[in-house]
């Protein structure tokens, strides 16, 4: 039994990274939760190291993605103890990331300190990015997003949020390190960096150009309904209905999919839209799904009122990340067949292409990203342009139900708008809208599951931060310095202490 305790033990300090996320919000837990990582595995042979890595993943993910679970059962027909199995199974692939890591450090490096202090915190760094791009993608519950609201949030415009990641994973590494005697010198580097984090967060990267007032229209249609045959009516009176009254708006969003039909079967209507909207002085952004030629399914959002609308028109963004199982199936024809949640409505999306424009608004450029596109902080990047006012994510999280999963995804949505200086509007179907300022501060926000149209002022930002001029450049140097101290960490004892005297001095 004891020998399960440091097991239990990684299982619980995992768990614990957990509440450091929205919707509780306890950024100091990050450090706790990384510093029992190290604490349990920091004496540990290779393969035990691995073993306890891999199980403090588990407890970070199981609880930290089982509202995926609603998608599944909700949905998707399948039995909730099926349910929780595809999700273990999830959470057990995603840990093998940090498991990977932990073995290299404790195989390769010889030296505790070095290993400690200056390698895994990269390594670590590196599994999260490769989580991040393997079989497309999962750069959830990083450990930088928790600092939203924390001290380190000014570094996010220089290194990105995974910068963040990095420095909350060397100061945990050096809150261990330091319990192992009186070595304070690493202590005390990451106490003169989080003093950085703190005065960056004064920093004016980007300067204010015009102000726009914006509509959000949450339609808060069941997902159980959206495409029943005869809901079609409903739903485009009820956007309607609700964007009536906002006559005083540059600008309507109505969220992802917001129109259950698509786009050629609603092109009269759409025209008869945009003639309104054009009528009135004002724009109308909507998510929809388009089907511009045959074998080609598109989620999109698209720009109206310039009083000229036609199907194929430009002024419209085709979603570029998909999401497996929810837009595409992979091995579709064999999978299919086995269960209903692998034929989930609108399941056969085709991708978009990079360097699509930004959407042209009420005078105004807004760069798009569609719901789980915002999780990427390279695609956002990418799509960004010097020109760009706000950034715009449309989003149906009526998937996930009353869980967790939609407060990370705003979450999400907010470190971009800190990363790259513009402000973030958000519009949903059921939650959680939202309009940000260029520091990813919320400054109004919509209740969830219940309709409303959320009105608020937002001011369009110019100029460049660090992250979004050079990406992950920075952080890449930050890592890459790490390693070299590393190395130097290889020294004889006599040497490395001099080394570390001049290093710290």
């Amino acid at each position: 039994m004891l020998k399960l305790l440091p097991l239990f033990g990684a299982l619980l300090c995992g768990a614990l990274g957990v509440l450091a996320f929205s919707p509780f919000d306890l950024w100091p837990l990050a450090l706790v939760s990384l510093a029992g990582l190290f604490a349990v595995t920091h004496h540990c042979a290779p393969g035990p190291a691995a073993r306890r890595g891999f199980v403090w993943s588990l407890g970070l993910y199981l609880p930290g993605l089982w509202w995926i679970h609603n998608s599944m059962t909700l949905f998707g027909g399948l039995p909730l103890p099926v349910a929780f199995v595809l999700v273990a199974l999830l959470a057990a692939y995603l840990s093998l990331y940090t498991a990977l890591a932990l073995w290299l450090a404790h195989r390769f490096v010889a030296s505790p300190r070095a290993r400690l202090l200056w390698v895994l915190p990269v390594l670590l760094i590196g599994a999260d990015w490769l989580r991040g791009w393997m079989l497309t993608g999962f750069p959830w519950l990083w450990f930088g997003y928790s600092q939203l609201d924390g001290p380190l949030a000014g570094l996010a415009p220089i290194l990105g949020v995974q910068g963040i990641s990095w420095l909350l994973t060397f100061s945990a590494a050096a809150l261990c390190w330091l319990g192992t005697g009186l070595r304070w010198r690493a202590a005390a580097l990451a106490g003169v960096l989080w003093a950085l984090g703190v005065a960056s967060q004064q920093l004016q990267w980007v300067s204010p150009t015009q102000t726009l007032r914006v509509a959000l229209v949450q339609g808060n249609i069941e997902q159980s309904l959206k495409w029943v045959p005869g809901q079609l009516e409903h739903s485009l009176k009820r956007y309607l209905d609700l964007t009536r009254p906002a006559l005083n708006a540059d600008v309507v969003i109505w969220p992802e999919s917001a129109l259950p039909a698509s786009e050629q079967q609603l092109a009269p209507w759409l025209e008869q839209v945009d003639k309104l909207m054009f009528e009135r002085g004002q724009s109308l952004i909507t998510g929809l799904v388009s089907r511009p030629a045959e074998g080609e399914v598109y989620n999109a959002v698209l720009g109206l009122g310039n009083g000229h609308y036609r199907p194929g028109q430009d002024n419209r963004y085709y979603k570029q990340q998909l999401v497996p199982i929810g837009e595409f199936v992979p091995f579709g024809d064999w999978l299919r067949p086995l269960a209903p949640f692998f034929n989930l409505p609108m399941s056969s999306f085709s991708r978009g292409e990079s360097g699509q424009a930004d959407i042209h608004a009420a005078g105004r450029d807004m760069s798009v990203a569609i719901c789980y596109e915002v999780a990427f902080p390279g695609l956002v990047r990418a799509n960004m342009k010097p020109s760009t006012d706000f950034l715009l994510t449309v989003s149906n999280d009526t998937w996930f139900g009353r869980s967790i999963g939609p407060w990370q995804h705003q979450q999400i949505a907010r470190m971009r708008a800190l990363e790259l200086g513009r402000p973030m509007i958000r519009a949903t179907n059921n939650g959680v809208t939202l309009v940000t300022d260029e520091k990813g501060r919320m400054s109004a926000s919509l209740p969830q599951f219940e309709q409303g149209v959320l009105t608020a002022e937002v001011i369009g930002m110019t100029g460049l931060t660090p992250y979004a001029r050079f990406g992950n450049l920075p952080l890449l140097a930050v890592l890459g310095l790490s390693l070299l101290i590393a190395a130097r960490c290889r020294q004889p004892a006599g040497r490395l202490v001099m080394a570390e005297r001049r290093l710290f001095k």
